[in-house]
């Protein structure tokens, strides 16, 4: 089977998963030659021009869940919900029941709410694109053009891949397509995200004699798994949705993880729809009883019902979402999930690294010392062929070391020397080792690494003017030389070799033993001048900032202390081991600094704070951050991290920055504030108009409205709420983090929500007291139409402030003018050409002096509970 009959299959969605799985494991059965020119390439790579070629007829390397599709595709996404359908189907009964007006209003209630929340998302995600091009994930893919240049490998965006390139892989960078390895070092592949199996496993080059399943095969690797450790080269066989991971994709695509914010939205929908639900119901039986006229008291409830449905609520979730994205990406912050905005503002604990985030990230190396302290120019040159002949990832140590040009020109490692093999760097061993030969035929095997693992794997030192065994005396020499560079802020590296048999071509782990110790290279990563104020706004904001690092503890507080993070007890990686779950959410709530951490020891952190119910972020960008990001609540990353780590987060900063995230605490809690207005307004005026719409149906010989009168009070009053987004919040509502709480909502509802009864039923005795309306239907209806508006209207400024509103809290300018807009045409209906069509009659002079003291105070009224609530809820820590 060749590639272009693989893909013709693949075409024909019947056969797609048997075509995949065929090609898969003929691949894994072939000799790399013969795989070769089954994909008419070669070793030396496609040119340009060859793969240009092909990305026309395979498409470009991307999966269905990096696409949104087009603005159709997208205003679809936004009509096609839940909360929509039940709108639509009651526009869709009003209209067989004859009633058109009521099914237009209801129709054109959706369309507001999707038109407003499709065209905010459109342009938050239009500016998020526009710096995801920034950040893009590349491969390091071989063009003969490239010449002999790093072997020919170029760096090129993942989607640019096509069947039968050589690509390069090492340490941290993601699996870009579906590939049969060539040639493999000690590499180690983590496939959770294809097999749920969270250990690595190790994967070989050599062909396979009869393999049965593709993900059970030693010599493929698939797109979305990443390489922990080791290296490789590798030919791509599948691309894109064509992939093995392309049907999970396609799945993602359809449906998005549910988070937290996520339920609550949904459990706050639930409350209101379940209202509804015994509100339509009880209106329907008691008007068709008590006036006998089912029909009208039919569309009568389904008005009632739309009334009573938080139909507006996607729009404001999304608006003040992409709003939110908006604001941070002018920060330069790419926001790949909206939903993290909220979370973001939520995060009550940061977990970081201190590399890059605390400090420079410019390491500086500044000494090369022998085990006495003396300055060692091997030690030096021995660390730069170990950092020049390394393939795995080079980190800010190994370009620290290579920025010393007079060792290249020394050494000149390119035709002096050449490269035997390779034992990768991993998190248990703490070390890397090259094996090299000189020109003059001898070989040595170049081991560096942390300190104390260095020294397990020594038996002799080599010092400036001295060489001998390593005894329990040197080691404690060792040790206190590395912790008072260490106390100065340095990270220490130690540096080893052994000569190597000259017949020897594999190396493994096991051979890194009986090195002789050379000494020490250190390192100086400077702190951050912006460090101790972004760490003190964060403090003062009520966010927890948690070092979580892979380094010693000395160098941790060193920096800690540089920055003015107090630190009172270091917990170690070791002692983690020693602890269950429970135990570590109690230290992790306690401690500030975690140190000398394996990559599973940080995640396990994260899942401890969350386990204490704590909302926690965690800032990396390296491949030992990768499990801590996916643990998270919200995952951040930088535009410099490497593949797996970018591809976890739900924010990539492009300047890595604590300022920077300081600023989207501030935006995520607007976000939260803004929805907050609108979710408490709808449930407590929903709650008072239960007991309103319920009282006038059974006291009432007519319609309290008419139902095209309640579907248009429900239209203005949506129009009046869509500029809750632009709402201007206040510093207190800012001031830390907030979580949702319907428990809280639900006593707010409670406390407030009767209030606008009160005033509803003053109303009713006013229209038939005063104005005897009991014989008058569209007197009544038109006086409780205009009330009810005005007063619903004008609650969100009572609602969206814990201060005196107007006069201690004002609202956005936005938001003024839509109230003002919805009470003028709600005033004015009575008198404009549109009062015959929905029923209404002109207001006698006198009603409107009333009304406007009923309006006043209700106001009074409502901030007077709202402010005892309010204090209620801080007397018991629950705000």
């Amino acid at each position: 089977m060749t590639v272009d009959a693989t893909y013709a299959k693949i075409s024909e969605d019947a056969a797609q998963d048997a075509a995949v799985r065929d090609w898969l494991l003929a691949a894994a059965q072939r000799e790399p030659a013969e795989l070769l020119r089954d994909l008419d390439a070669s070793a030396a790579g496609l040119t340009r021009a060859q793969a240009a070629q092909r990305r026309k007829i395979y498409g470009p390397n991307r999966l269905a869940r990096d696409a949104r599709g087009g603005a159709l595709r997208e205003f679809a996404r936004h009509l096609l919900t839940p909360l929509n359908g039940l709108l639509l189907g009651l526009s869709a009964l009003s209209f067989m029941l004859g009633d058109q007006r009521a099914a237009g209003v209801i129709t054109t209630i959706v369309l507001l709410s999707v038109l407003l929340a499709f065209v905010q998302e459109h342009r938050s995600h239009a500016a998020a694109e526009k710096l995801r091009a920034m950040v893009r994930i590349h491969a390091s893919v071989r063009r003969p053009e490239a010449g002999e240049v790093d072997d020919g490998f170029v760096e090129t965006g993942i989607e640019e891949l096509v069947p039968g390139d050589i690509i390069r892989l090492s340490a941290g960078d993601m699996i870009p397509a579906d590939v049969r390895l060539i040639e493999a070092k000690d590499l180690f592949v983590n496939e959770s995200t294809l097999t749920g199996e969270s250990l690595p496993v190790e994967k070989f080059a050599h062909a396979l004699d009869a393999p049965t399943e593709p993900l059970a095969v030693s010599n493929l690797a698939f797109m979305g798994a990443n390489v922990v450790s080791g290296y490789a080269w590798a030919v791509v066989v599948l691309t894109g949705g064509q992939t093995f991971f392309g049907a999970i994709a396609r799945q993602l695509a359809e449906r998005d993880e549910e988070t937290a914010f996520d339920e609550s939205i949904k459990k706050f929908s639930v409350l209101m729809i379940r209202f509804m639900l015994v509100m339509a119901p009880a209106v329907f039986l008691i008007n068709g009883y008590l006036k006998g006229d089912w029909y009208t008291a039919l569309l009568f409830a389904i008005s009632v019902a739309v009334g009573l449905t938080p139909e507006m609520l996607p729009m404001i979730v999304t608006v003040n979402l992409a709003k939110g994205a908006l604001a941070i990406s002018r920060e330069k912050v790419i926001v790949k999930r909206l939903a993290a905005i909220q979370n973001f503002g939520a995060m009550d604990v940061l977990c970081t690294d201190k590399t890059g985030t605390l400090t420079q990230d410019h390491i500086i190396l500044k000494r090369h010392l022998d085990i006495f302290g003396n300055n060692s120019t091997p030690v030096l040159e021995f660390a730069y062929l170990n950092s020049h002949f390394q393939s795995g990832l080079r980190n800010l140590l190994d370009i620290a070391v290579l920025e010393h040009a007079e060792i290249e020109e020394r050494l000149r490692p390119q035709h002096s020397f050449r490269k035997i093999d390779e034992i990768p760097f991993d998190f248990e061993r703490r070390r890397l080792s090259v094996v090299v030969e000189r020109d003059d035929g001898r070989r040595f095997l170049i081991c560096k690494g942390a300190v104390e693992e260095m020294f397990a794997a020594s038996t002799r030192y080599e010092a400036v003017d001295a060489q001998g065994l390593l005894d329990p005396a040197h080691f404690e020499t060792a040790m206190r030389e590395t912790e008072a560079l260490n106390a100065d802020g340095f990270r220490v590296i130690a540096v080893a070799y052994r000569e190597a048999p000259a017949d020897q071509q594999v190396f493994s782990a096991a051979d890194e033993r009986d090195l002789t110790l050379l000494g020490y290279i250190a390192f100086l990563d400077p702190p951050k001048d912006s460090a101790a104020r972004a760490l003190s706004d964060l403090a003062a904001g009520g966010v927890s900032v948690k070092i979580l690092t892979g380094d010693n503890e000395i160098i941790t507080r060193k920096i800690c202390r540089d920055v003015g993070l107090a630190v009172d007890e270091v917990l170690l990686g070791a002692d983690i081991d020693q602890l269950d779950d429970d135990e570590l959410a109690d230290f992790a709530g306690a401690v500030t600094v975690f140190a000398k951490l394996t990559p599973a020891q940080k995640a396990r952190v994260v899942a401890a704070l969350r386990a204490r119910g704590h909302v926690v972020g965690y800032l990396g960008d390296g491949v030992n951050d990768a499990p801590a990001l996916k643990a998270a609540d919200v995952g951040i990353s930088v535009d410099g991290a490497v593949d797996i780590a970018r591809e976890s987060a739900d924010l990539i900063l492009l300047e890595k920055s604590l300022a920077v995230l300081n600023d989207g605490v501030i935006e995520g809690r607007k976000v939260f504030a803004n929805i907050l207005k609108y979710v408490r307004m709808g449930a407590s005026s929903n709650f008072g108009n239960m007991f309103s719409v319920l009282g006038a149906s059974i006291l009432l010989p007519f319609l309290p409205m008419t139902p095209i009168q309640i579907l248009a009070n429900s239209l203005l009053y949506d129009f009046s709420q869509t500029a809750i987004p632009t709402d201007n919040v206040d510093p207190e509502m800012l001031a830390r983090p907030r979580k949702w709480d319907i428990g809280g909502i639900a006593k707010f509802m409670l406390f407030v929500g009767p209030v606008s009864s009160v005033f509803d039923y003053a109303t009713f005795i006013l229209m038939l007291g005063v104005y005897d309306a009991w014989d008058k239907p569209a007197l009544f209806q038109t006086g409780w139409f205009v009330e009810s508006l005005l007063t619903q209207t004008m609650i969100i400024h009572i609602i969206r402030t814990n201060r005196i509103p107007f006069f201690q809290s004002r609202a956005s300018g936005a938001l003024m003018a839509m109230t003002l807009i919805v009470c003028a045409i709600g005033a004015a209906l009575p008198y404009s050409p549109l009062a015959s069509l929905l029923g209404f009659t002109p207001l006698p002079t006198s009603y409107w002096p009333v009304i406007g003291g009923f309006i006043v105070a209700y106001a009074c009224l409502a901030h007077l509970v709202k402010t005892a609530f309010v204090a209620r809820e801080e007397e018991n820590g629950e705000t």
